[in-house]
Formats: structure tokens, sequence, C-alpha cells
């Protein structure tokens, strides 16, 4: 089915759409099982390996759940999700031009886990020229509750702006990023098998999962534009829509970053501040 005009002008205005049950029912089970079997295989080799005097690890729920990083590169299961042709269709559609493959995650978020601070993927992945764009599908009904995501619509215009740290004791990443009067993320409540698309310089996060008994997972792709000549190293290798390998080239990190100005009586980000963080 042909991705809506509304979609598309959505994504170009906002920086974000929503393709609502893009996977049906079965797909999206058969994937919440098949990544908790992962994570029970991992679990198995981390407690033989594991440090048992580490009790910050032992009270933190992620430590049972942690991300699966990169599965796409051991586990057909996710390469062919990470390829699917639906997904190709839709950021095609409001991309203009395929995009590349370069990054999975599976995130579970169990009751009591932290969440992210605001950030943008495009201040890791380092897309040159343009930028990159996430598919971010629900395998759980996504809430406030349970930590949805939360996007600042309209941010996908601005550099990549420098960070900041962050409070740990809510957000299992260590920095975020600051934003002016005006600008407040929304949360965006997902039913499982809908898929989020939104850019690389949108800036996002969640809140923590604060409900007693429901996880909040989550599988995410992250691309890179058609026309990119680069990537961050850790993206490589590159992948077509088709799974083949793309020879790109390794972006440098470092650089100026973005930082919120008044103009004109309106914030405005504009790159200013100096970001040695990947120097």
């Amino acid at each position: 089915m042909p991705v809506a005009a509304k979609n598309i002008s959505q994504f170009a205005a906002q920086g974000y759409t929503i393709a609502r049950g893009l996977f049906g029912p079965d797909e999206v089970e058969e994937l919440r099982e098949h990544f908790f079997r992962i994570n029970a295989e991992q679990n198995a080799i981390r407690e033989r390996d594991a440090n048992s005097d580490n009790t910050i690890a032992r009270n933190d729920p992620l430590a049972q759940y942690p991300r699966v990083m990169m599965p796409h590169r051991f586990d057909e299961t996710s390469l062919q999700w990470m390829i699917d042709a639906r997904l190709n269709q839709w950021m095609t559609s409001i991309l203009g031009r395929e995009p590349y493959a370069v990054q999975t995650m599976f995130y579970f978020k169990p009751p009591g886990a932290r969440g992210q601070a605001l950030h943008q993927d495009q201040f890791y992945l380092r897309v040159d020229p343009g930028t990159c764009v996430a598919a971010w599908m629900a395998i759980d009904r996504c809430d406030e509750e349970n930590g949805c995501l939360r996007i600042v619509p309209g941010t996908q215009d601005t550099p990549v702006l420098c960070t900041v740290d962050a409070d740990t004791d809510i957000s299992f990443t260590d920095v975020t990023v600051e934003l002016p009067p005006g600008f407040e993320p929304i949360p965006l409540l997902m039913a499982p098998g809908d898929v989020l698309f939104f850019n690389g310089q949108l800036v996002h996060g969640s809140y923590p999962n604060s409900s007693i008994d429901r996880f909040r997972c989550a599988l995410i792709g992250h691309y890179i534009v058609g026309e990119a000549e680069a990537v961050g190293k850790w993206y490589h290798p590159v992948l077509r829509m088709d799974g083949s390998e793309i020879d790109l080239g390794v972006s440098e990190h470092g650089g100026p970053c973005g930082v919120w100005v008044e103009r004109d009586g309106a914030p405005v980000a504009v790159l200013e501040g100096v970001d040695t963080r990947f120097a």
C-alpha cells in the first residue's frame, strides 16, 4: 500500500511520522519471543562471567535485560527485519530515495528501568552529508506509564546540539541536550506493530518505566540517507536494503556543535559550541 501524502508531509514538517500496524500481531509476538530467547542465552553467559560483588548491576533492571546491540550482525531474523520491504517502502517514500541500513537494537525496558535522556541520533552516527533516520517499532503497548518514547517536533532542522550531563538516576545514558522555552517533548502512544520513523536530528528520549509489571520493548533500526558518503566507524559495514554491502567512508567525529541563541525573539540553534567528545 502506498505511503499516504499526509505521512510524507508530516515527516518533512515535523521530523517524524508513524506507520500504524505496519507489522501484524503474530509477527510482533514472534519477534518478542525471539529476543527474550536471545536475552536468556546471553544472560547465561553473563552469569557465568559475572562479578558477584557488582551490587549496582544486580539492583538495575537493565542489568538483567540489557539492550541487544547490532543483532543483525549475528542473527538472521534481525537482519531480515532490518531490510524488510515495508520499512524500505516507507523510508524511500519519506526520504525520496532508498536508504542504507547500519544498525539494529532491541530495548527491553522492564518495570523500574531507567529511560534515556533527550538526545539526537545523529550525535552518534555522524552521517555526512545528510543525516540518519530511525525505524522504531513498538513490541509492547507504549504509554506514559511504561516509558513511551517522547519527541520534540520541529527539532529535525537543528544541528547536532552540544551535550550536558544527564541525571543518571533516571537515564541510562550520561549526556543530554537542553531545550529552550517553547520546545517540549511530547509522548507518543503506540501499539504493538506500529513503527515510528524519525529524522536523526530530532530530539527524543524517554522517562523511566514506572509500571509494576509491564515491559516496554522496542525493536529499532537505524538507516542513513541514500546520498550519504560517510558514517561513523561503529556503523560499518553499511548495507543496501537488499542486504548487500556498500563501501562508504568513515566520518570524522568532533567539531562544532549547536547552541541555542535568540534571534528576532525566537530561539535558534547555531553552530557555535565545540564538541570534543568524539574528537
